[in-house]
């Protein structure tokens, strides 16, 4: 069964600013994770006129829970980690868990 960690970022104060790095630095480094089968990237669009509950959501899939850990801990995992810091001050709510396909 697939593993997945799943960020989701909150509002920042400086969108543009934000986007910059986490395209142009923080995934370059996120999707060089050991072991990573799949990353994908979701910016939420406003429904009905509603801010969404987070600026971007970031589901990145490994093999298992081995594979994920392994990642996380080796170089790659560590400086994405670290990276955080840089541009990630208005906070994230990150989960992991094993995932299944439903259809």
């Amino acid at each position: 069964m697939a593993f997945q960690l799943i960020v989701m970022y909150h509002h920042p104060e400086d969108v543009s600013a934000f986007d910059e790095h986490y395209d142009s630095v923080h995934a370059p480094i996120a999707a060089r994770l050991p072991g990573l089968r799949s990353y994908t990237v979701m910016r939420p669009a406003a429904v009905r006129g509603e801010r969404p509950a987070y600026h971007l959501i970031a589901v990145l899939t490994f093999d298992d829970e081995d594979a994920f850990n392994a990642g996380m801990a080796g170089e790659e995992g560590k400086a994405a980690v670290a990276d955080l810091a840089s541009f990630a001050g208005a906070g994230v709510t990150m989960v992991t868990g094993p995932a299944d396909a439903v259809v």
